[in-house]
C-alpha cells in the first residue's frame, strides 16, 4: 500500500535500519534524515536534519542486541524531536526490550519493563507501536495509547506453505499458553502444553506434558527465542512422547549463543523484529517480514482507523 508523505515523517535509529527501510518502501515514502554519531567518550550525539515543526513523527528502534545503547539512543532522538516542535512522537519498537522483567517474582528485584515505560513517556512519546509483548500487562505501564500488533496473521500464512498435515500446536512453557491457544484457535488445531521450571536465567527443566502428541507433527509457538533452551527441551519432551516432525514459530529471534545447537526442531519461523546475528546458520530458519504490518498500523494511526480490528481478530 502506497501513501504520500505529507504530515508525518518516519525516522530510524541505528538498531534496525533495514526494517525501517522496508517499512518506508512499503509505504512509498523516504526515511527522515537524522545524524547519529558517537563522541570519542562513547556519548551519543543526535541531530534531526528535517523540519519536523507541526509534523507527526514515528521513530523505529528495536531494543535488542545492544539494548542499553539503543534504548538510550531512542530517548535522545525523542528528546531532539520534542525540542524541534514535532506535534506528536510515536515510538515504533518492534521488540520491546526488558519485557521479561515485568513483575517482582522474588525479593529486591526491579520491574524494568515499567522503568522503560516511564522513561519513554518522560522523554516525550505520545504513542507506542510494538509487537507481541511478552506480557499483556505492560500496556498498563503506560498512560498513553499502546498498539500491540500480532505476528500471528503472517505466521498462519507461512505455516500453510509448509503443508503440514495432522499437526498439533504446543506451548513450550506456561508463559506461552495464551499465545499458543490463540494460534491454535486461528488454525483450528488442538493444543498441548509443556510445563517447565526455570532453574536459572539460562537453564530450564521440564516437569510435565499436558495433552497428547503421539503420532502428530508439532508446531511450537512462543514470542521470544534467546538461548533456545526452552524450545529445545519442549521439542525433546514431545519427541519422547511420540511426536513426529517438530517445527516452531517465534516472533522475536534474539538467537544468542548456540540457540539451534543440538536441537531436534526441523525448521523455525521467525520475524525480522530484530536483526539476525552475523554468521547465523540459516538452513533451518525462515524469516518473515513484519514491515507490511507496521506500515498498515502507521497508516491506520494517521487516518484515525482502528488498529485492533486489523490485527487482533
Amino acid at each position: 500500500m502506497k501513501t504520500k508523505q505529507e504530515s508525518f515523517i518516519l525516522f530510524s535509529g541505528t538498531s534496525h535500519p533495514e526494517l525501517a527501510k522496508q517499512i518506508a518502501q512499503t509505504m512509498g515514502i523516504q526515511l527522515g534524515k537524522v545524524k547519529i554519531e558517537s563522541f570519542p567518550d562513547k556519548e551519543i550525539g543526535v541531530q534531526i536534519l528535517e523540519n519536523v515543526r507541526g509534523k507527526d513523527v514515528f521513530v523505529l528502534q528495536s531494543i535488542a542486541r545492544r539494548p542499553n545503547h539503543y534504548f538510550m539512543e531512542l530517548l535522545i532522538i525523542i528528546d531532539a524531536l520534542k525540542r524541534a516542535s514535532a506535534t506528536t512522537i510515536s515510538a515504533v519498537i518492534p521488540y520491546y526490550g526488558y519485557a521479561r522483567q515485568d513483575r517482582k517474582d522474588k525479593g529486591r528485584v526491579p520491574i524494568t519493563a515499567k522503568l522503560v515505560a516511564n522513561l519513554l513517556e518522560k522523554a516525550g512519546i505520545h504513542r507506542l507501536l510494538t509487537m507481541d509483548l511478552h506480557a499483556d500487562q505492560i500496556q498498563g505501564f503506560f498512560d498513553i495509547p499502546v498498539d500491540n500488533l500480532l505476528a500471528r496473521p503472517i505466521f498462519v500464512e507461512e505455516i500453510k506453505k509448509l503443508n503440514l498435515d495432522d499437526y498439533i500446536v504446543v506451548a513450550p512453557d506456561l508463559g506461552s499458553i495464551k499465545l499458543a491457544r490463540a494460534f491454535a484457535g486461528s488454525v483450528k488445531k488442538d493444543l498441548a502444553i509443556v510445563d517447565k521450571r526455570r532453574v536459572t536465567a539460562e537453564y530450564v527443566e521440564p516437569e510435565a506434558l499436558i495433552g497428547s502428541v503421539k503420532g502428530k507433527n508439532i508446531l511450537l509457538i512462543d514470542d521470544i527465542v534467546s538461548t533456545g533452551n526452552t524450545l529445545k527441551i519442549a521439542a525433546l519432551v514431545c519427541k519422547k512422547n511420540g511426536a513426529k516432525k517438530i517445527y516452531a514459530a517465534v516472533t522475536h529471534g534474539l538467537l544468542v549463543s548456540e540457540a539451534f545447537e543440538k536441537s531436534v526442531i526441523e525448521k523455525m519461523l521467525i520475524t525480522n523484529t530484530v536483526p539476525l546475528p552475523e554468521g547465523l546458520e540459516m538452513s533451518r530458519l525462515s524469516v518473515v517480514s513484519v514491515a507490511p504490518l507496521f506500515s498498515t498500523a502507521i497508516q491506520s494511526v494517521m487516518s484515525a482507523q482502528s488498529i485492533s480490528s486489523l490485527f487482533n481478530s
